[in-house]
């Protein structure tokens, strides 16, 4: 089976799911679906602007070969990764916006490209997660390469 990686994947993110089955029944109904998946229980999300998202991925992927899960959404204005729980509630940095336990996120399902959002690195299914100390090292680098090149402001 091709999708067997995410399969796996699936597996682990109904997992969050207030009713896994129900979840898991609308991805296999609407492939192309999203889900609203709570945040602060298996994960959080550090939503970051793509102009600082795409080098600081570049970063951690030559850190780690596999960071964790990355998902591309908001508009295409935004990465989100995928960080142990709790760590929302403590994260201060400029342009990046901490979603926790109380807040829900769009999740698409893994396998499949959906408009609204798609997976740059899709969950494998072990649990796996962005190291939230790789993640403030790699967005320092790519805040310092970006500010050197001219274009200080995350916001932009």
């Amino acid at each position: 089976m091709a999708d067997t990686g995410a399969r796996t994947g699936i597996e682990w993110l109904v997992s969050a799911a207030p009713d896994p089955d129900a979840c898991r029944r609308e991805w296999e109904r609407v492939p192309l679906g999203i889900a609203l998946l709570p945040a602060g229980g298996r994960w959080d999300v550090l939503a970051v602007p793509v102009e600082l998202g795409y080098p600081t991925l570049d970063v951690l992927t030559r850190l780690v070969h596999r960071p964790g899960p990355v998902l591309l959404g908001f508009g295409d204005a935004r990465m989100g990764f995928f960080v142990p729980p709790g760590t929302a509630s403590g994260w201060l940095g400029t342009g990046v916006r901490g979603i926790g336990r109380g807040s829900w996120i769009a999740v698409p399902r893994p396998g499949r490209t959906v408009g609204a959002a798609r997976w740059l690195l899709p969950p494998d299914g072990s649990g796996t997660l962005v190291d939230p100390v790789l993640l403030e090292l790699a967005l320092h680098e790519a805040a310092a390469a970006r500010a050197a090149r001219g274009g200080t402001d995350p916001e932009d």
